[in-house]
């Protein structure tokens, strides 16, 4: 089998290293400087230090050269970019089963992943979410790790699923896109607010409050999209929001640590050199909660300490302060 990864960030650079174990893998990166540095040292020293390229895994900077002749193209660039690649990859005349990764709202339209798809990938060939709890480097390590990939198609998201299990990979099959981008996007909000709160000091309870708190509007934005309960009862849902709220190597957590530090949010980004997708997410999801009329007032918080109307302390008063509700609104 040959599978063709389209972006070379942390969690693309991941699977790519896991899969070359058990397939014929092509890792794709935009920047040639970038991949110059990659094959001279077989590293991703930008993205995934410390942990060596296999041999077997081919390196690519041409986009036609990578996809020639493959049987999954999984595209794992930020959100921002899903658009542009499905583009060009439409210029090439792909037509192929394609899996994307990115998590979150396109900037500007409040669009999940799927919807940019069905106007930019229409009549392409299948297509689906990869999602889950998991980190890079624990991927590319071997470590056990299980993710849920979803489709509209039920037999494609099972094909996939087969197909692309590695040892130590496993992978779950679903119908629910929805659900799992909801799941994928809104943890990485949330995770900026527990990230606040253990660099406030505030401890072990008040974080579970906020991971508690924090699925419940996850599941509430997701139920009125369409999503269903048990998806965010699953490992997109609250099996990727306790890992991105409680792990070290969860970059949007360390976007809230750094806030609580008193550090500019321009200086966390250009520090972490890495996409923190829940800062994008956090506005758009709550333009969207806004048209709803759906309550999220975590993700507001996190929002409006991002957009500078709040100091961390603010944004955590703002949440206890507000009036008395019973548990299941």
């Amino acid at each position: 089998m040959k599978i063709a990864v389209l972006g070379a960030g942390a969690w693309g650079t991941g699977l790519a290293v896991r899969w070359a174990g058990s397939a014929q893998v092509t890792l794709w990166a935009r920047n040639p400087e970038h991949l110059a540095a990659m094959r001279a040292s077989r590293c991703n020293e930008r993205y995934l230090p410390n942990v060596a390229l296999p041999e077997a895994l081919g390196l690519a900077s041409d986009l036609a050269e990578a996809v020639r002749g493959v049987d999954y193209l999984v595209a794992a660039v930020p959100s921002a970019g899903f658009r542009g690649l499905l583009q060009q990859l439409a210029e090439l005349r792909c037509r192929l089963p394609l899996v994307w990764l990115c998590k979150g709202f396109e900037a500007g339209s409040m669009k999940l992943p799927h919807a940019v798809l069905a106007e930019a990938w229409a009549g392409r060939g299948p297509a689906g979410v990869l999602s889950g709890p998991s980190f890079a480097q624990e991927v590319a390590a071997g470590q056990p790790a299980a993710l849920t990939l979803a489709a509209a198609d039920e037999a494609f998201a099972r094909r996939a699923a087969q197909d692309l299990h590695a040892p130590a990979l496993r992978l779950y099959s679903s119908s629910d896109v929805i659900g799992v981008e909801i799941g994928g996007a809104l943890k990485n909000v949330i995770a900026i607010a527990a990230g606040v709160s253990d660099g406030l000091g505030f401890g072990h309870n008040a974080r579970a409050a906020l991971v508690t708190r924090g699925l419940a509007e996850m599941t509430r934005l997701g139920l009125k999209l369409g999503g269903r309960m048990e998806t965010f009862m699953g490992l997109s849902g609250l099996g990727d929001l306790i890992l991105t709220c409680t792990g070290d190597l969860s970059r949007n957590r360390q976007v809230g640590l750094r806030l609580a530090q008193g550090q500019s949010l321009e200086g966390i980004l250009r520090e972490l050199g890495h996409i923190a997708e829940g800062v994008t997410t956090a506005r758009e999801a709550c333009r969207l909660a806004g048209e709803l009329s759906i309550e999220m007032p975590i993700a507001d918080a996190v929002r409006r300490l991002l957009d500078s109307e709040l100091t961390p302390k603010e944004a955590v008063a703002a949440l206890l302060n507000r009036e008395q509700k019973d548990e299941g609104v």
